[in-house]
This record gives structure tokens, C-alpha cells and sequence, in this order.
């Protein structure tokens, strides 16, 4: 009994079956996370390592080079790369793209080894290296927080309170908070007393040190009992630490008398945040993995609208991004277009098939998307962008399965057959061929769903869901559809009606018959059109993932190295002020010091700089951009002169970073800077289309370097670390304690009432303290005067190697991949001294490497493509008539893309794959069943003909509700290149599979042909 029979016979199995893909599917709807993209792992940790007082190119020597040489060793790394600034070290790890997440914590663990063993080479001067294997982290629920009038004491109270209560809130993981007020004790002592009296800044910093220090005191037994001895508390007032004494040769002086001390704000903090121009923090929540991120940030929008109501009038919560508003919204509008892609192919079918198939069919398909959002709750895959865009993707090849059981039982039904006859007859011709042609349309995705990199762990939602929903529409196709065909279709009369002499079919019959006369002029014209066509996808646009359709856009601002953070800071506010006007802006996040935090999986935050600022801008709608971008970069370009202003689109997917780079590397600074300069200049001479130029290197900082007179400084019994901290005490100061309040340390800065002069000329005045006499001596007695140089303060470097990077962007609207094609000979021509390389980076590096990973999967997949269309016939001129047709495919793809203008992105290579499945699907039922045909004694000619007008219902069916389904996504910015790939490539495939296939069939048997000639030609004989 085949399974098809099997369904209507044992109806109540069939029934429970589909309740359970009903009823499941509901549960899983229910259930089911929810996330805006797919979860992929960032495979990098971070390692900060100080080094206080030392140069950029002493950090790179004497701290990144041990450590960088200790983490080398570790098989599992792909490649390391290192900015070292004066007196830090930023290490960045990244670990090759086979590991997966599981793999990542006994990763890091060998890495904390490995920075503990480099530990011992360092100076013992640079301070423990911290290693950061968060830096991942995604803190998708974003606010700022702004606070007017509150001071910083209690502006810190208030996110202390904030941050406790979300933590405490179910499925949140942790809550980052950036942005807050940083705050000192500044200790400026009146130099010319203590120069004067002779007390020593050490001295001092002592005392200072000692104020609130936690300090062990013992205990005592009394009684049989220890008794723990409480040490004295310390100092938690600001006026305690003024009224402190030093003792100072045998005397007690109040600190008083020699400094002045307060309390405020950082001189130079290290980030500035603001909100619509007003001074805020921010507060980023996490959600835990594998919750449904809509669930958990509903939760905090709760938590926080009661914390709200106990805080301060007068502080306010504005986000800047809500990803579980985002994800519900892009859910719901994903759901929406899904619905109208299964209506739509509902209607079709109702018209062509009669309203009778039309809810067989229909149901067959709900039941298939329902049962796959079951199964995908079952196995923790989340529905987000990517997996809710492959049913769609999956769409043609869902519908065809049912199409061609349930249009072969009504074919033989209306011959009088029974519904268990049909569904036996239907099920024994197409169950196997089906399931073949079916693992072959997911063979196709496997080598996107199995590439170990970051674009493969992004799109494996892609393969799995496309993989469940295409065997689970085979099993019920071969199970409910004729269950369901069996309750709504009508038994014919069998009067001998001809089933396919409709006036489409005898057209169709017409020209297919024209085709095989001319077969030699039909194969010819298709490779010309192939060749035509190939030369035009050349000139379709290449992309790899394209601009997000979130209203969001970037600015990015750097001033020369040296600048002040808050000339940054000025400069941002020009840029809020003239953003403030603009009616298409919904907020404006401003950013000084570094990026964000990490508030979407694709956004890569930048590394802290004090010359960097950063702009989150919000518009109402998407169209709104490319108008306020353009008008901005005009202003911002024309107004901030001085220093790089840039403005960057948010993009789909993995990736990030300039579209266009070139890493030049090798030992020497001065030559690298030197082809970091003719690579702008090649550049720019080589196209207009680009814009930005820059390297990350960025410019050379003015040093000022004091020329240390040994013999005199030796005689005056002052060392060259005397000398540092005179100066150091002379200028910054120096932190010498801390002060407690609550949680928070606050360090106490002891420094010169002097330091805060403007300019270099009071440096060789400043008084140096000589432990030795017991007195000040000046500067300038043990120095030989001061040097200025221009000193590289931002040195980058690649798996150990000086390695400097010239970045470049492109004009909007226009392609990177083309401009990259058109500056890319310019580059390579420059000469490389003996030592030096040139790598590529940017898009073109992204794409290459994810091509050369879905590559490195393509062959085993296609191997079992083609090894399954070989079994499936048990001979090989029949699979090769199929894969005939798979070039062809691009020719209506190409047409498509250069008609609307849409670049060919990596969806659009995913549309590409699920095209090549629909079209060899059709290509193994449509010669399968001409070899059916064959098998009953029908004539050669007659075969080829009885079964292609057979097969063009459903080649037909399928491909117009597939391209009619596919009219949803055409306004979404992630699918759009995708939906027109598929959209044109099957409209022609569709012709491809109805007139190319049986054309080379006709052709690739000889024999066959010829004795169908033959007999033919004796037939017309004997009639005459």
C-alpha cells in the first residue's frame, strides 16, 4: 500500500498528523524567540594592557609584542591585531571561523593562560593585562538618561538605582551604563609654600594615600573567643581631606596651609554623551540568550515605567534603540507579507485549478509554514529576518510539491477513477522523484547554512528552515493533499475527456512540437541568449549585504591626534544645532570619546579616542536619509574643516568597516606613511567615486621631549622618574587615593596650583624635589632644554607586523564593488620595497572570504546533487539534460537585476540557490515523467509531448505563485535584490524547463528519435 493511499484508508492518522502541525505550530508561534537578526558569535576578545609614561612605539615593543607573541601560539587563532597609544595597549583576538560559541569559553580560557605566561615578560612597570571576551555583548534595549540640574553625586545615585532594578528583572543578563559624570578630588598644592618649606609632593601624596585606605588590624582572643579589631575608618568627606596634617621634619602641618582642596568634575574626561544636545547617560540591557528578546524588553519597558515613577521629577528615559519594538514590528510585518504570499498563491491556484485544489493546495501549504514554525520552536531556532524570509524564499518549492499531487488527482479523478486509485497512481510516479527533486532544492542551501564563517552562522537559519519546511511539504503532500483532494474533489464521469485540450494546452502543444522540428535553431538561440545574458550579469551591480531598512544612520568626526575632547565636543554641538532645525530628525544621540554600546549585533563600536565623535541619528522614515545625509555631509564638511567628517548608512548583516581598504604592512613607519600617501593619491586619481580618504594611523602628534642633563641631574641627586613626576605633578597631576562614596572610588589628583596654565613655557620653571639635598631644584638646571617632535601616537599593527590601513568611502548610491574594480589595478601598481605587502580589506575582503567558504561547502553539496539525480534515474543522459539547464538559470536573473537597477547581493546569491532547486525540482518531474510515459509504449515524439503538456499546470502554477508571492518583499531593503532574482530567474526558467528540457531530451536520444521517424513515416505510408 503506498503512503498515499495509506492517508485516505487510515484518515485518523493523516488527521492527528495535521492537528499536530496546526496546534504545534500555534504553541510555537507562541513560544518561539524572537530576535531582529540571527544570532552569530563575534569570535574576538579584547586585551588592555597599561603602560604609564611609555611612547606608542615602546607600548608596541615592550607590551603587545610579548603578548601578541604568546597568543600566536594558539592553533585556534585566525589573527591579531594591536593599537598601541602612549601608555596603552588594545590587543584585539580573533578566533578563525570554524569554532561556534560552544567552543569560544575553553577558547578563552587557553587565552587568559596565555596572556598570564607573557605576563612575565612584560615591564615591570606595565600594569596586568585585562582580558575582555564580552565585547560581543549585544545591549539591544538602549536608553539615554538625562538628568538637568542634579549634581554628579546624585546623577550617579540614580543610574546605581536604575541598574539594580533592571538586573533584577527576569531575563535580563546584564546592564551596562556609560556616559555618567566622572568626578576628582583635585589637591593643588600652592607651590611656592612647599617649595619654600621643603616638603616633598610625595610627602604629601602619602598622607593623601592613607585617607580612606582599607586596612587590616587584627584581633584578639578573649574568653576563648576571637575577636575580630575594626580598623578606624577613613576619611568620607571632602572637608576631613582639607583638614588633614603632615607631619614634616618633626613638625604638623594642616594640609590647609599648603593646598587647596575640591571637589569636581575630570578635567579631560574620557567620554562625553549628550541626548538631543543635553549632557546624559546611557543605560544598555541584555537580554539572556535563547529568550525571546520581545518577552524580555516588554518586561524592562514595564520595570521601567514603575522605577519612573520613584525617581526624581525632572529625570527622563528617551531610547535610542528598542530592538524588541524593532523585532515585534519587523515579526509582524514579515507575518503580514507571509500571509499575502500564501493568499496570493491561494488565489492563483483558484483561478487556474478551480477553488476545489485551490484549498487543497492552500491548506497543504498552511499546514506546511504552521508545522515548520513547530519544528523550529522544537529545535531553538529563533524567527527573526533570515528565517522568516526562507519560508518565503521556500515558498515556490513548498507549493510545488502539493501542486503536482493534487493537479495529478484531479487529472485522474475526472477520468472516473477513485480518490484511492488517483492518489495511488499520482503517489507511485511522483513520491520519489518529489523527494529527490526536494533534498536536491536543499542541497542548494547547504553550502550557505554549513559555512563555518560569520555570514554562515548568520544565514544557517536560512538552511535549517528551509531544510525542515521543504521535507516536511513532501510528507504532507504525500499524506494530507490527497486526504483533503479526497474529501474536495469530484470522480469524473471517465467519458474519455481529454484533461489537457484546453486552448492553452494545444498552443503549448503547438509550439513545443515547432521546438522539436527545430530543435538544432531552438538550441542554438538558447546559448546565444545565455551568452548575452552572462555578459550582462557582468554588468549588474555587485553588493555584499545591503543597507538596513531601520531608519538609523551614523556620523563619524575626528580631529588631528592631540586635539582636545572638548574641542570634539563643540564641534558636535554645531553639528546638534543644525540638526535641532531639521523636521525629519526623530533624535539625535551624541557620542564623544568612543562609539556606543554595542546595542545591535552588527553594530561595531569604535576604539575610545579622545579626538573621535560619534552621532546616532533617528529619522521617521527610511526615504527621510538620503536627503538629511546629503544636506549634512554638505554642512559638516563645509563647517568642521578641521578635522574628518563622515557619515555611514546602518547595513544588514556581519561585516562593517570602510567599503574600500588597503593594508599596507612591513617594518618601517616612515615607509608605510610613505605608501599610505601614494595609495590616496592612486586612488583618488584612479576614480571620483570616492570620498573620505583616511588612515588609521591617522596623523603624527607633537611630543615635547626634555633633553635630561645626567651629570648635572646626578650631582643635584634627581633621577630621570624625579624628573617625570615633577613634571607629571607640574602639569595632569598624579592620582594618589582614592575617596570613598557608597560603591564608587573617586581619585584624589594631586597636582600644582600652576597646572592648569596654558602652553609649554612653565615647564622648565617647575620645581623638581631632591631627596638627596632635602630641596626644590629647578628644571631647567638638570635639563638641556626641550625637544619638540612629531611622533607616531597611534600605531596599528597585524598578526605582529607594523601594519597601516588607507580606508576609503563611497559616494552614495553608487556600487563599492564596481568602484573597487575601477581603483583596484591603480593600487597594485605602486611599488612595494622588499619587506612590505598589500592585502585588501573592506567589502571586497568580507565578500571573498564568505565566497570562499560557501565555496569550500559548494562541491560536497553538488556532488550530492548530482549523485542524487543519477540514482533517481539509473542513468546519466538524463541528469545531464536537467544540469543543462542550470546555466541558463542566471539569463533571467541578469535581466531582472539590470531592469530594476538592483545590485546582485549576497540574498540575492541566496535567491540564485533556491532558483537552481525550483528549476532542476521541475527538470526531474518533467523528464521523469516523459521516461513514465516512454515506459507505457507511447511513441518517442508523442512521449515528450503527452508528458510536457502534462507538466505545464504545475510548472506554470508554481512559478506564477511563487513570483506573485515574492511581490511582498520588493519593499524590503534585505529581500528586495533576492525577490527580483527569483521573480525574473523563474520566469524564464519556467520557459527553460517547458521548452530547453524537452528540446535536449528530444536531442539526447538518437535512436530513439530516429526510429520514431521511422515508424512515423511508415504510418503516413500505409494511410496513403
Amino acid at each position: 500500500m503506498s503512503i498515499a493511499r495509506a492517508s485516505i484508508d487510515k484518515a485518523l492518522i493523516t488527521w492527528i498528523l495535521m492537528l499536530v502541525c496546526l496546534l504545534g505550530g500555534i504553541w510555537g508561534f507562541a513560544t518561539i524567540g524572537r530576535l531582529e537578526d540571527p544570532s552569530f558569535t563575534i569570535k574576538n576578545a579584547i586585551i588592555i594592557t597599561q603602560y604609564p609614561g611609555a611612547t606608542a612605539e615602546q607600548v608596541a615593543r615592550e607590551v603587545s609584542e610579548p603578548i601578541e607573541s604568546e597568543i600566536q601560539k594558539m592553533g585556534e587563532i585566525d589573527f591579531i591585531t594591536s593599537s598601541n597609544k602612549p601608555g596603552i595597549s588594545r590587543i584585539s583576538v580573533n578566533i578563525e571561523s570554524i569554532y561556534d560559541g560552544t567552543e569560544l569559553p575553553a577558547i578563552w580560557t587557553k587565552l587568559r593562560n596565555r596572556v598570564a605566561d607573557a605576563q612575565r615578560s612584560l615591564p615591570p612597570e606595565a600594569g596586568t593585562p585585562i582580558v575582555n571576551d564580552t565585547f560581543g555583548d549585544v545591549f539591544g534595549v538602549f536608553y539615554a538618561v538625562t538628568a538637568p540640574g542634579f549634581s554628579d553625586s546624585e546623577v550617579h545615585d540614580i543610574s546605581g538605582y536604575l541598574r539594580r532594578e533592571l538586573l533584577a528583572v527576569d531575563g535580563v543578563a546584564d546592564v551596562a551604563v556609560a556616559g555618567l559624570p566622572a568626578e576628582a578630588i583635585y589637591v593643588d598644592a600652592r607651590t611656592s609654600i612647599i617649595t619654600n618649606l621643603g616638603i616633598g609632593a610625595t610627602a604629601i601624596g602619602a598622607a593623601l594615600s592613607n585617607t580612606d585606605s582599607r586596612t587590616q588590624a587584627g584581633s584578639v582572643s578573649q574568653n576563648g573567643q576571637d575577636v575580630r579589631i575594626q580598623a578606624p575608618e577613613g576619611t568620607d568627606t571632602v572637608d576631613e581631606i582639607a583638614n588633614l596634617t603632615i607631619g614634616v621634619g618633626g613638625e604638623v602641618i594642616d594640609l590647609l596651609d599648603l593646598a587647596t582642596v575640591e571637589r569636581g568634575r575630570v578635567t579631560d574626561p574620557t567620554e562625553i554623551i549628550r541626548f538631543q544636545g543635553q549632557e546624559a547617560f546611557t543605560l544598555g540591557v541584555a537580554g539572556k540568550a535563547d529568550l525571546n528578546i520581545v518577552d524580555v524588553g516588554k518586561r524592562v519597558d514595564v520595570r521601567l515605567e514603575e522605577i519612573m515613577r520613584d525617581v526624581p521629577a525632572g529625570v527622563e528615559l528617551h531610547p535610542i534603540y528598542q530592538q524588541h519594538v524593532v523585532v515585534d514590528e519587523a515579526s509582524s510585518a514579515f507575518l503580514l507579507n507571509l500571509a499575502m504570499s500564501v493568499a496570493i498563491v491561494v488565489i492563483v491556484l483558484a483561478l487556474f485549478m478551480g477553488w476545489r485544489a485551490a484549498v487543497v493546495v492552500g491548506a497543504t501549504l498552511l499546514l506546511t509554514v504552521v508545522g515548520t514554525l513547530f519544528m523550529m520552536a522544537l529545535f531553538g531556532i529563533e524567527m527573526e529576518r533570515i528565517s522568516l524570509g526562507a519560508l518565503i524564499i521556500a515558498m515556490g518549492m513548498l507549493v510545488d510539491n502539493a501542486i503536482v499531487v493534487a493537479e495529478g488527482m484531479q487529472g485522474d479523478m475526472a477520468q472516473g477513477k477513485s480518490s484511492r486509485e488517483a492518489a495511488e497512481d499520482v503517489a507511485s510516479k511522483t513520491q520519489v522523484p518529489l523527494l529527490g527533486a526536494t533534498v536536491i532544492g536543499i542541497m542548494a542551501f547547504a553550502g550557505i547554512g554549513l559555512s563555518p564563517d560569520a555570514t554562515g552562522e548568520f544565514l544557517f537559519s536560512l538552511f535549517a528552515v528551509i531544510g525542515i519546511s521543504l521535507l516536511l511539504s513532501w510528507i504532507l503532500a504525500i499524506t494530507a493533499t490527497p486526504l483533503l483532494a479526497h474529501y474536495f474533489f469530484k470522480v469524473g464521469k471517465g467519458d474519455g475527456a481529454d484533461h489537457y485540450g484546453g486552448p492553452l494546452f494545444r498552443a503549448y502543444r503547438a509550439v513545443l512540437n515547432a521546438a522539436l522540428t527545430l530543435r538544432h535553431l531552438v538550441i542554438v538561440a538558447l546559448i546565444g541568449i545565455t551568452v548575452v545574458c552572462y555578459i550582462g550579469f557582468g554588468q549588474v551591480k555587485q553588493q555584499f549585504f545591503p543597507d538596513s531598512n531601520t531608519p538609523i544612520f551614523y556620523v563619524h568626526y575626528k580631529l588631528p591626534q592631540g586635539s582636545s575632547i572638548h574641542q570634539v565636543s563643540d564641534d558636535m554641538a554645531l553639528l546638534e544645532n543644525w540638526l535641532a532645525e531639521r523636521d525629519d530628525v526623530t533624535s539625535v544621540s551624541t557620542f564623544i570619546g568612543g562609539g556606543a554600546t554595542r546595542f545591535m549585533l552588527t553594530y561595531a563600536p569604535e576604539e575610545a579616542l579622545p579626538t573621535y565623535g560619534h552621532m546616532i541619528i533617528r529619522t521617521d522614515r527610511l526615504d527621510q536619509i538620503p536627503t538629511l545625509r546629503s544636506d549634512l555631509e554638505d554642512f559638516g564638511r563645509s563647517t568642521l574643516t578641521a578635522g574628518e567628517f563622515r557619515t555611514e548608512r546602518l547595513a544588514f548583516g556581519p561585516g562593517g568597516g570602510a567599503p574600500i581598504a588597503a593594508r599596507f604592512s612591513g617594518p618601517d613607519p616612515v615607509v608605510l606613511r610613505e605608501l599610505a600617501e601614494q595609495a590616496e593619491t592612486a586612488l583618488l586619481e584612479a576614480s571620483d567615486l570616492l570620498q573620505d580618504l583616511r588612515t588609521d594611523w591617522r596623523e603624527r602628534e607633537l611630543a615635547i621631549v626634555p633633553r635630561f642633563a645626567d651629570e648635572r641631574a646626578k650631582a643635584a641627586g634627581v633621577s630621570r622618574e624625579d624628573l617625570a613626576l615633577a613634571l607629571l605633578f607640574g602639569t595632569e597631576g598624579s592620582r594618589v587615593g582614592n575617596y570613598r562614596e557608597g560603591e564608587r572610588l573617586i581619585p584624589i589628583i594631586m597636582r600644582s596650583d600652576s597646572a592648569q596654565g596654558e602652553g609649554a613655557a612653565h615647564l622648565a620653571d617647575l620645581p623638581v624635589y631632591s631627596e638627596a639635598a632635602g630641596a626644590y631644584i629647578p628644571v631647567v638646571q638638570i635639563i638641556d632644554g626641550f625637544d619638540w617632535e612629531a611622533q607616531n601616537t597611534f600605531v596599528v599593527r597585524r598578526d605582529r607586523v607594523p601594519t597601516i590601513t588607507v580606508m576609503a568611502d563611497v559616494v552614495a548610491d553608487e556600487n563599492a564593488s564596481a568602484v573597487f574594480n575601477d581603483v583596484r589595478g591603480a593600487v597594485e601598481a605602486i611599488t612595494l620595497p622588499e619587506g612590505y605587502v598589500l592585502e585588501w580589506g573592506g567589502e571586497y575582503e568580507s565578500s571573498t572570504e564568505a565566497q570562499a567558504s560557501l565555496g569550500k561547502q559548494l562541491p560536497l553539496s553538488l556532488i550530492i546533487m548530482v549523485l542524487i539525480s543519477v540514482l533517481l534515474f539509473g542513468t546519466i543522459r538524463q541528469p545531464v539534460i536537467i544540469w543543462l539547464l542550470v546555466p541558463m538559470s542566471v539569463n533571467g536573473v541578469a535581466l531582472g537585476l539590470l531592469g530594476t537597477g538592483l545590485p546582485f547581493s549576497f540574498t540575492a546569491l541566496l535567491g540564485l540557490l533556491s532558483l537552481s532547486g525550483m528549476l532542476i525540482k521541475n527538470g526531474i518531474v518533467l523528464v521523469e515523467e516523459i521516461d513514465l510515459v516512454r515506459a507505457e509504449g507511447v511513441p518517442f515524439r508523442q512521449a515528450i509531448l503527452d508528458a510536457s503538456t502534462s507538466r505545464l499546470r504545475p510548472v506554470v502554477l508554481a512559478a506564477a505563485t511563487t513570483i506573485l508571492g515574492m511581490i511582498p518583499l520588493l519593499s524590503d531593503a534585505f529581500f528586495a535584490s533576492m525577490a527580483v532574482t527569483i521573480m525574473g530567474g523563474l520566469g524564464f526558467a519556467s520557459i527553460l524547463t517547458l521548452v530547453a528540457a524537452p528540446v535536449f531530451y528530444f536531442s539526447f536520444f538518437p535512436t530513439a528519435r530516429k526510429e520514431d521517424a521511422k515508424a512515423r513515416r511508415a504510418e503516413k505510408l500505409a494511410s496513403t
